[in-house]
């Protein structure tokens, strides 16, 4: 291969860059991105970003004097790909001939119906929404998040830390059931009433009210719950709109085998985008995870640079941690299947809980809260009996 493209500059896509010149790669490299920034760091921004107490700077994935002698292409979207001509469309016209292509174009925040152009309203995906969003919550007031996930509960947590008056307006019955399952997902969610947080479950939004800037979220039952800043946290949609009609495989993101490969000779695709066949469960998955950004594009690259000639490995169970009101929240596996969920280490009044998952006796997934060192060790014995 003479040239490679990589498309998206985000973790994902700067793990697959660092992959290839790793695996020795030495030809061209062009990453595009269609954000203006250079590769940084998101789970800070609903954290420690957003809180004031990290600084871009802190953000950034890469190294002071790293080079991996790319072309980088930022600002920049792509908007096609035409696999006879072997070549990637960009929004601003121009083309990129390409041998072989990593997709890692993420996903975008879903946004709430009818709230464009009212003041107030944000989503938090990028480091500029993290932007905007910082100095709002700087104002203090009345914080209505929507969506009781781990993005809207931990920026619920930090506004909370900042003396906001905050209230989480969740549809589910219980915030987290999908994740974690209904007891578990109870117990995480319980933070928010132990610091003070409203939690409404059981009920969908119907709007927002307000002409110029929001003042108020309306619920399905008519109430309306007073509002300065409100944050949408509803999940993610992966960006792959630019791909149709290329013959690549579209179904929750892209369509991939179990290393990365799609059905196009000389395409992977990798992170939020990517829906990578999972041989454990026999079924494709979508993993949006740091953890899987991270780890994922080297098997993708090592498939990309063989030419598919090789036999993709098992991945390990998905890993994600979140950090709410002071406790350190880490989940590996799939809930998701279980028929038991049992705790083993801890007290669940206490949020100090170690609890594992098991299918048919076996485990299949762990969850724990202030409990890093058991969690790693059952993480360790996850990953052993799933391999």
């Amino acid at each position: 291969m003479r040239t490679v493209a990589v498309v998206g500059a985000s973790l994902a896509g700067l793990s697959a860059a660092r992959s290839l010149r790793k695996r020795g790669y030495d030809g061209r490299l062009v990453v595009v991105g269609e954000e203006f920034h250079r590769p940084y760091d998101r789970p800070p921004l609903s954290k420690e970003f957003l809180a004031g107490a990290l600084g871009e700077a802190d953000l950034a994935l890469e190294a002071h004097d790293e080079d991996l002698g790319a072309q980088w292409l930022l600002g920049v979207r792509a908007t096609g790909l035409d696999r006879t001509r072997r070549a990637l469309r960009l929004a601003d016209g121009r083309e990129v001939r390409v041998d072989g292509l990593v997709i890692a174009t993420g996903a975008a925040a879903r946004r709430l119906p009818g709230a464009d152009g009212l003041a107030g309203v944000h989503v938090l995906r990028t480091l500029d929404d993290a932007r905007a969003l910082r100095d709002e919550l700087a104002r203090g007031g009345r914080l209505v998040v929507i969506g009781g996930g781990f993005v809207g509960a931990e920026v619920a947590s930090t506004a909370r830390a900042l003396g906001l008056d905050v209230t989480v307006v969740e549809a589910a019955p219980t915030p987290l059931s999908g994740p974690l399952g209904a007891a578990m997902g109870g117990v995480v969610s319980g933070l928010h009433a132990d610091h003070g947080v409203r939690l409404l479950c059981g009920v969908g939004v119907k709007g927002l009210s307000g002409e110029r800037h929001v003042d108020a979220v309306v619920l399905e039952d008519g109430r309306g719950i007073p509002a300065d800043t409100v944050v949408v946290g509803v999940g993610a949609r992966p960006c792959v709109e630019w791909l149709e009609g290329s013959g690549i495989e579209l179904d929750n993101g892209v369509k991939c085998g179990a290393d990365g490969r799609t059905g196009l000779a000389g395409v992977v695709a990798v992170g939020d985008c990517a829906n990578w066949y999972d041989p454990r469960a026999r079924a494709h998955r979508r993993v949006e995870h740091w953890t899987g950004a991270r780890e994922r594009p080297d098997a993708a690259v090592a498939t990309l640079l063989a030419g598919g000639a090789v036999t993709p490995g098992v991945p390990r169970p998905p890993y994600f941690w979140s950090d709410q009101y002071g406790v350190r929240i880490q989940f590996a596996g799939h809930a998701a299947g279980a028929d038991s969920v049992t705790v083993e280490e801890g007290a669940v009044d206490d949020r100090d809980v170690l609890a594992v998952y098991r299918r048919a006796g076996d485990p299949v997934a762990v969850l724990g809260m202030n409990q890093a060192r058991s969690f790693t060790r059952w993480r360790k014995q996850l990953a052993a009996a799933t391999s």
